[in-house]
């Protein structure tokens, strides 16, 4: 079961890593969860840094057991994760949450929570995938840019809420859709596409240096973002930008 053990740090440079270390050392099995109360280096996607205020939102990172799973069914994993994390938050935050394409979860045009899921890869087999999540949970207001990108749960509902029980909590619906991904891929890929950030509606998307206004349609099965509006017909990870306006009021 995910979270069980669950580990907690007062201070670790980043819970993936320190995860990762466990898992690679023979030290953990499938689902032992690392809670951060505070990352002095956490990472975010592509090389980017996460950075929250100490004490104050959820940092966990899951190891899962990935030997018996084809690598190709990794954006299945990434579906399931960013469904489990959304669960999580949708049930405080209501129906404005979000999955932001591939795995940020969003509330009203502004990033709540990140995800990282990085792979333990030998040979061509698949051993181990970390998964790492950080969820603005008790912080009060953001700095610089931030302020108008972030939200967190105690803006939008005005609860402060135990950081421990709650990533406990976050475990069980990490569980859930684990068993989904498991169970029934079909169902994962309709689940996140009903939730989908911006589905059906116009995105301004960047690509190859110039700004177009899409519609988005669906994200498939290899983790395509499908779109019409644009000069092709799907976007891969990491080839375009979204354009978004944060003034939206929390």
């Amino acid at each position: 079961m995910i979270g069980n053990p669950l580990t907690i740090l007062d201070q670790v440079e980043s819970s993936n890593n320190y995860a990762t270390g466990l898992a690679v050392q023979g030290l953990a099995q499938h689902g032992h969860a690392v809670l951060a109360r505070f990352q002095s280096a956490g990472k975010g996607q592509r090389g980017r840094s996460w950075q929250g205020a100490p004490g104050q939102n959820i940092a966990l990172s899951v190891v899962l057991d990935m030997k018996a799973v084809p690598l190709t069914r990794n954006f299945e994993l990434s579906m399931a994760i960013a469904l489990g994390v959304y669960d999580f938050f949708s049930h405080f935050a209501g129906e404005n949450t979000r999955i932001k394409w591939p795995n940020d979860i969003y509330w009203c045009d502004r990033k709540a929570v990140g995800i990282l899921i990085e792979n333990t890869i030998k040979g061509l087999n698949w051993q181990w995938a970390i998964a790492g999540m950080g969820i603005n949970m008790n912080q009060a207001a953001f700095e610089g840019e931030m302020e108008t990108k972030a939200v967190s749960l105690r803006q939008i509902t005005g609860r402060t809420f135990d950081i421990e029980s709650s990533a406990r909590q976050l475990c069980t619906f990490l569980e859930t859709r684990y068993q989904q991904f498991v169970q029934d891929p079909e169902g994962l890929l309709n689940a996140y596409n009903a939730v989908l950030f911006r589905k059906d509606e116009n995105a301004v998307l960047a690509y190859q240096g110039r700004a177009y206004s899409c519609q988005v349609r669906a994200v498939d099965v290899q983790g395509r973002l499908w779109v019409e509006g644009a000069p092709v017909p799907y976007f891969q990870f990491g080839e375009v930008q979204w354009l978004i306006d944060h003034s939206r009021a929390v």
